[in-house]
C-alpha cells in the first residue's frame, strides 16, 4: 500500500521515487513490447515509439494539469522521460495510437494484453448497496508491478486506487463514493491523445457518476475502453469510450458487465480484429459473469467468488494472459475490497479510508 498525500507533486515524487528501479524496469519491458509488433502488426523502432508519446503529452496536460504535474514527477523521480511515463503507464490505449499512425495495410495486433472482466451490481440486486467490480487481467509479468495506492490530496477527494507502478491509477473509489472501472477494447482510430489512467484519475476527481460519466465524454482520447462508473446513490454508466464514438448506457434494472468487446454499432465499426480466442474468451467471460450475477441479494462474497471461479484467468500460451488482481466496491457504505494476484489463490483484504 502506497499511502500519500500532499500537493499533485509531492503525490508524484513519493510514487516515482518509491518505486523507481521497478518503474524504470517496468517502463522498458512495455517500450519493448511495442517495439516488438505483437500489439501493432509490426516491428517498431523506439524513437518512433518515444516521439509518439511525445506528441500525446499535450492532450494529457489539456486534460488535467493537476494530474499532469503529478505524472510528471512521478516521472522525474522514477527517472524517466514524460514520454516513457506515457508508455508504461499507458500502454493499451497508446498501442492504439502507434498502430494507427503506421498506415493503411498494417497486420492486426497478433495478441491483446488487456483481458479485464467488470460488472456493476445494481442496489436493488445488492440489499440497498450496490457493487462495481472486476477483474485486471494482463500478460502475467505486470503482476509483479500491481500496488494499491490511497491518495490524500490537498485540494480534492482521497481516493482508494488500484494500479501498477508508474502509472496514475486504473480502477478506484473516491470518498464521494464514486467508482470508476476499465476494460480494454482495441480501436483501429486511435490518435494523438491522452491515456486511460489520466482519464480515470480525473474521473475520481467527481462527486457523481453523471460528472465522472461527462469527463470520459470530454476526454481526447488516446484508444479504446469501456469505463464503468457507479456511485453512491445508485447513478451507474457503462461508456464504450473510441477517439471517435462513446455510446453510453445507463445503469437500469439490470446488472451490467463488461469484457474486451465492443456491443454497440457505432464503435465495433472502429473496433480492430482480435485473436479468435481471445475474442472466444470475451464472450466466454461475459455469459458467465451475467449468469453468476443473475440473482437477488447479492453480497461482496458472491462478487469475490465470481472473480475467483468464474472469470479468473491463469497464463497459457500463446497469451500469457493473467488475472493479477481485482477490486470489489461498494460505494454507498465506501466498502473496498481489494486482492494481489489470482483471487483464485489470494485472499481479498478490506482497506478502508483514512
Amino acid at each position: 500500500m502506497l499511502d500519500v498525500g500532499g500537493t499533485p507533486a509531492e503525490v508524484g515524487r513519493v510514487h516515482g521515487s518509491t518505486f523507481a528501479a521497478e518503474i524504470r524496469e517496468y517502463t522498458e519491458e512495455r517500450i519493448g513490447l511495442v517495439m516488438s509488433g505483437l500489439w501493432t502488426g509490426v516491428p517498431v523502432r523506439r524513437p518512433m515509439i518515444l516521439e509518439l508519446a511525445e506528441a500525446c503529452l499535450e492532450a494529457h496536460e489539456r486534460q488535467s494539469s493537476v494530474l499532469y504535474t503529478e505524472m510528471s514527477a512521478m516521472a522525474s523521480g522514477a527517472g524517466i522521460s514524460m514520454a516513457e511515463a506515457v508508455v508504461v503507464g499507458g500502454f493499451t490505449d497508446f498501442v492504439d495510437t502507434v498502430r494507427a499512425h503506421l498506415g493503411e495495410g498494417t497486420p492486426a495486433p497478433v495478441t491483446v494484453e488487456d483481458d479485464c472482466t467488470a460488472f456493476i451490481v445494481p442496489d436493488h440486486r445488492a440489499g440497498g448497496a450496490g457493487f462495481l467490480g472486476q477483474t485486471w487481467d494482463m500478460h502475467a509479468s505486470a503482476t509483479d508491478h500491481v500496488i494499491l495506492m490511497r491518495t490524500r490530496p490537498d485540494d480534492g477527494p482521497r481516493a482508494l486506487i488500484f494500479t501498477t507502478v508508474g502509472c496514475l491509477g486504473q480502477i478506484g473509489m473516491n470518498e464521494h463514493g464514486v467508482c470508476v472501472g476499465i476494460t480494454n477494447l482495441t480501436a483501429s482510430d486511435g490518435q494523438l491523445g491522452v491515456t486511460w489512467p489520466t482519464v480515470v484519475r480525473h474521473s475520481l476527481l467527481a462527486e457523481t457518476a453523471a460528472d465522472a460519466r461527462d469527463v470520459i465524454l470530454d476526454a481526447d482520447l488516446a484508444g479504446g475502453h469501456n469505463y464503468l462508473v457507479f456511485d453512491s446513490e445508485g447513478t451507474g454508466f457503462s461508456i464504450e469510450a473510441m477517439p471517435s464514438a462513446r455510446p453510453v448506457t445507463t445503469l437500469s434494472s439490470e446488472t451490467v458487465v463488461r469484457t474486451n468487446h465492443t456491443l454497440d454499432e457505432a464503435t465495433r465499426a472502429v473496433e480492430t480484429e482480435r485473436p479468435a480466442d481471445l475474442q472466444d474468451s470475451s464472450h466466454r467471460r461475459r455469459l458467465a459473469a451475467i449468469d453468476h450475477l443473475d440473482r437477488a441479494d447479492l453480497k461482496q462474497e458472491d462478487l469475490m467468488d465470481l472473480t475467483r471461479h468464474g472469470v479468473c484467468q491463469v497464463p497459457s500460451p500463446p497469451h500469457e494472459v493473467e488475472t493479477s488482481g481485482a477490486t470489489v466496491m461498494r460505494p454507498r457504505t465506501r466498502d473496498f475490497w481489494a486482492v494481489w494476484g489470482l483471487p483464485s489463490m489470494n485472499d481479498y483484504v478490506p482497506v478502508e479510508f483514512l
